[in-house]
């Protein structure tokens, strides 16, 4: 079986840990936190969304530019840009860097952060917003006839694309969210469904609810599962942990509050998934074989924000443990982002892809 390895690239140097370094769209940092995930071995990068961020899809096009084979995965908000405009965006980016393009979908879980851009919709309503806006995109991505659309939140008339995806029929489509409206549209339209990285019993659950809404959307298949964590690796066990608490005793310092401050303003989150960390984080600070939940009480989990800690074996058969229970995707990214990605791909991406190697070797020689 094949695993899929998605880091995170960011316009310039900063993290909960690290204070923002350069100008806010760095083309220098940015092309080589992309080549370094190119040169790790990394699938794809995912390219964030917040309001007021530098946009995505012009991040995703400079990145395509200077790198040959990485993948594109374009966080995208629905509700901002009419779903047409998004389809022919996306199918344009997807053309010009020769057909690398997903794009990942994320409703929105903060009315706070929503209401920066203008969106006052209440969440269930965004999430309807977002199906129909779903519909939409992929009916403009596949059709080659023009087709029409009468709805709650959209109405066209006559629309065809002539720019759909280089390799067709559509785009893989990412989507956020552990919400019952999320795992319901998410359940319906997404090739991969994203969570936070929770302990393997409750992602055992997600990935059942998720499943369970596919089947009640009538897919013959459900979603692969992408889970994300920020590892935090050492020369040994000892080493990683000291480093870990290190970084802990930074976010407390100051880096933490104001990552919450700027998601979701003051106040508890409103998001489930967030809701899901701080449960977890409050159960215990470490869970299974590496988990570790105290970053994620730091930032009031805002992101994904839980570590594996340790040795790279250690975080890689973590990883694995994940994967035992259904996961298809593994996003990662570290507290020192660029750094944390040259050493993701020398030390842990070759693990993982060797155990793996290994187990389909054994496979084949079984049957």
């Amino acid at each position: 079986m094949t695993v899929e390895f998605v880091g995170m690239i960011g316009t310039r140097d900063q993290s909960e840990t690290r204070p923002p370094s350069g100008p806010v769209v760095d083309p220098a940092y940015v092309r080589r936190f992309a080549r370094a995930h190119e040169d790790g071995g990394f699938d794809r990068v995912l390219i964030g969304y917040g309001s007021g961020w530098p946009e995505g899809q012009q991040v995703a096009a400079f990145t395509a530019a200077n790198t040959e084979r990485l993948g594109l995965l374009v966080a995208h908000r629905p509700g901002f840009v009419a779903p047409t405009l998004a389809a022919r965006a996306f199918a344009t980016l997807d053309h010009f860097s020769g057909g690398r393009v997903a794009v990942h979908i994320i409703t929105g879980g903060s009315d706070v952060e929503q209401a920066r851009d203008g969106d006052y919709l209440p969440k269930d309503e965004r999430y309807a917003r977002t199906d129909e806006y779903l519909d939409i995109v992929k009916q403009a991505w596949e059709s080659d006839t023009a087709f029409s659309h009468a709805g709650t939140h959209y109405r066209l008339d006559g629309y065809r694309a002539e720019v759909r995806p280089l390799n067709g029929p559509r785009l893989p489509i990412y989507f956020g969210g552990s919400s019952e409206a999320a795992y319901r549209v998410g359940g319906k339209h997404a090739d991969t469904f994203a969570l936070w990285g929770e302990p393997l019993a409750e992602t055992a659950q997600q990935i059942a609810s998720v499943r369970a809404a596919a089947a009640a959307a009538g897919r013959a298949s459900a979603p692969g599962i992408s889970v994300s964590f920020r590892p935090i690796l050492g020369p040994t066990e000892e080493l990683a942990w000291e480093r870990a608490h290190r970084i802990l005793d930074t976010i407390k310092g100051g880096g933490g509050p104001q990552v919450t401050k700027q998601w979701r303003g003051a106040g508890e989150p409103a998001n489930v998934g967030s809701l899901r960390l701080l449960a977890a984080a409050r159960k215990a600070d470490r869970h299974d074989r590496a988990l570790w939940t105290a970053p994620a009480a730091a930032t009031g989990a805002a992101g994904n924000s839980t570590a594996l800690v340790g040795t790279p074996e250690t975080v890689a058969r973590a990883l694995l443990d994940y994967v035992d229970i259904g996961v298809t995707t593994l996003l990662i990214r570290g507290y020192d982002p660029l750094d944390d990605a040259i050493d993701y791909g020398r030390h842990l991406l070759p693990l993982v892809r060797q155990e793996l190697a290994h187990r389909q070797r054994a496979q084949v020689a079984a049957v």
